[in-house]
């Protein structure tokens, strides 16, 4: 790595100065006041910024080399009731505590929200959903399933109002779905587009074991 792809700054060059709870529920809202290096060597002033705290999340994408097709969730999503259309499409996910890895949870969600046991998986990648105003961080992953081995129907947990339309398509109808704009969400999209990258390779993979 040159030295001008290499991270700039670390942990060292900031400093919280203040932090105040806003609100807890099952997420948080905090206000932090603080202060970062600059990149002309100075330091900031002080400033204050509100980040929304939620637990980090799993998510991963249910796929069957051998049938070629993709399982995908549809669910109501009140973060979008402002748009046209609240139900999204989206991939398997769930948060995961610090006795969890993230691979077990992309496992168990997948079983319970789309009723797929995932035979084997890879990661795709991990990211930071919006920084600029939450530390929201998810892993996602692509999951080796058998499509006969399932079914399509509703899913999800009562106790977690959870009410989930889990179903297959052909992974290349899944891809069309991101340029139709039909798919809004970055797991979703991200995997999708992974997956159309790397389709041959991992089909090579996993059906080779």
């Amino acid at each position: 790595m040159s030295k001008h792809n290499a991270p700039t700054f670390s942990k060292n060059d900031f400093e919280v100065t203040q932090s105040d709870l806003l609100y807890k529920g099952v997420f948080q809202l905090k206000r932090y006041h603080l202060k970062h290096r600059l990149f002309n060597g100075q330091w900031s002033a002080v400033f204050s910024r509100e980040i929304f705290e939620r637990p980090s999340a799993a998510a991963i994408l249910p796929y069957d080399p051998v049938h070629d097709r993709v399982v995908l969730i549809e669910q109501f999503r009140a973060g979008a009731i402002d748009q046209a259309n609240p139900w999204i499409l989206e991939v398997v996910a769930g948060v995961y505590g610090q006795n969890e890895t993230p691979e077990a949870v992309a496992r168990r969600e997948s079983a319970e929200e789309a009723g797929c046991e995932i035979k084997a998986i890879e990661p795709v990648c991990d990211f930071f959903v919006s920084p600029g105003g939450s530390n929201e961080h998810l892993h996602l992953y692509v999951g080796h399933i058998d499509i006969t081995q399932r079914q399509d129907g509703i899913y999800g947990l009562i106790e977690e109002n959870e009410d989930i339309r889990a179903f297959s398509i052909p992974r290349s109808d899944a891809f069309k779905m991101i340029q139709s704009g039909k798919i809004k969400t970055s797991p979703a999209i991200i995997a999708l587009q992974w997956l159309e990258l790397n389709q041959e390779w991992l089909k090579q993979k996993w059906q080779t074991k």
